[in-house]
């Protein structure tokens, strides 16, 4: 029993990633003396899986597969996708972003549809792999993404741009919902882009 539990501890210890983030453009000076950000939500150059495939591509096949094995399923699963984007995603990176940075005392919080704000930061879904569960073994999901800070008036105007790469997506215990997973992945990259502002600010 105990030789099970210690494979199964390095089982999972193999597959946590960790997610890097690197400035490409830009500083964080903009932000000194903003309380507030809007905050938009891109997929349109989403790629998934090791196969890069596209969002539309990779909603087809599975739907398919996910049919085949039962009929409809993979019907009800294409709803559930289609609606975890405003339903788990976009809350989780927001609620995230906006604790930590409320718990370090920063006068500054991110908010959809503010559009008076002087800055928005536009998150570009870049590429997710959705990760899987079995049980003893998993795979955490992983988001990648690009946080372009941009005028509201100038959107041509990028202030500062951060790439994100393998923001890992799981919980505690089991969770067979990719969805669900890939939302934590949005999670740890809005809880480390706020622990980016907090170095990087006064």
């Amino acid at each position: 029993m105990k030789k099970v539990l210690v494979l199964a501890v390095m089982l999972v210890s193999t597959i946590v990633t960790a997610q890097k983030m690197n400035v490409e453009k830009g500083d964080f000076a903009f932000l000194n003396g903003q309380t507030a950000i809007n905050i938009e939500f891109d997929y349109s150059k989403l790629k998934l899986l090791k196969e890069n495939k596209t969002e539309e591509q990779y909603i087809a096949d599975r739907a398919k597969e996910l049919n085949d094995k039962n009929s409809g399923v993979g019907d009800v699963w294409k709803k559930k996708w289609q609606g975890a984007k405003k339903a788990i995603w976009e809350p989780k990176f927001l609620e995230l972003v906006n604790i930590v940075l409320a718990k370090k005392d920063k006068n500054l919080s991110f908010q959809e549809d503010l559009n008076s704000a002087k800055y928005t930061l536009i998150v570009e879904a870049t590429w997710i792999f959705p990760g899987w569960d079995a049980m003893v073994m998993k795979q955490p999901a992983k988001v990648s993404t690009t946080l372009k800070f941009v005028e509201t008036a100038n959107r041509s105007n990028v202030v500062l741009e951060i790439s994100t790469e393998n923001a890992p997506g799981d919980q505690y215990g089991n969770n067979f919902s990719n969805e669900s997973r890939i939302g934590e992945g949005f999670a740890k990259t809005g809880k480390s882009l706020a622990g980016y502002i907090i170095k990087n600010t006064k």
